[in-house]
């Protein structure tokens, strides 16, 4: 083979390579990029039809990397809504009746999620006094409870309605430790786990 042979050969070579390297790239990376669009880019994925219960939050809100206050250890931790899809709860630390009742709903939407239970965590941000940690221990061995203290305050303060102790409402952050979805104290546990479902289906992060 001549010089010019070899040349073109070489660059045919390098072309193919390209190519599959922007294919494997494209088979990484579509997937994760199409499950976004899907549930931060549509709120609607078929004309005329809402699809998720929960309010949107558009855009998504990037939650600090506060160090959150372990209720029962006292201990901290930075990385507290990363990694998992997170259903958060701000409210009392008494744990009034609705407040009861909403983590009573989320842990019944956790078990409901069956073999994805384990991609999702329950997280309650108890503001003072706190807490009844006998009662939490009991009725909610998964919750993860933490202190709502001058640690917490930029995070809280990002959490719509966060002024009235959150009103009820029920947080949904993804695992990037983005604030995407929120429901109303009077959200029905059967929607939520719908939308947990659907979103736990495109993702594939967490």
């Amino acid at each position: 083979m001549n010089a010019r042979g070899a040349s073109l050969a070489g660059g045919r070579d390098d072309r193919r390579q390209r190519r599959v390297l922007i294919g494997l790239a494209l088979l990484f990376f579509a997937p994760v990029g199409i499950s976004f669009y899907l549930y931060y880019g549509h709120s609607t994925l078929q004309p005329g039809r809402r699809v998720n219960v929960g309010e949107l939050v558009r855009p998504p809100r990037l939650l600090p990397s506060a160090a959150l206050t372990l209720a029962e250890s006292g201990s901290t931790t930075p990385e507290l809504l990363l990694h998992k899809w997170t259903l958060l709860y701000l409210g009392g630390g008494a744990c009034d009746a609705r407040c009861r009742e909403a983590l009573y709903d989320t842990r019944q939407v956790r078990l409901a999620l069956d073999r994805d239970m384990d991609r999702v965590q329950r997280v309650f941000i108890a503001d003072e006094p706190c807490c009844d940690l006998r009662f939490l221990g009991d009725q909610h061995p998964d919750l993860i409870t933490v202190r709502a203290d001058a640690a917490a305050a930029t995070l809280i303060a990002l959490l719509p309605g966060a002024d009235d102790h959150g009103a009820g409402r029920v947080y949904v952050v993804d695992p990037l430790g983005n604030l995407m979805m929120y429901y109303p104290a009077d959200a029905r546990p059967k929607g939520i786990l719908e939308d947990m479902k659907r979103l736990l289906r495109l993702s594939h992060i967490g």
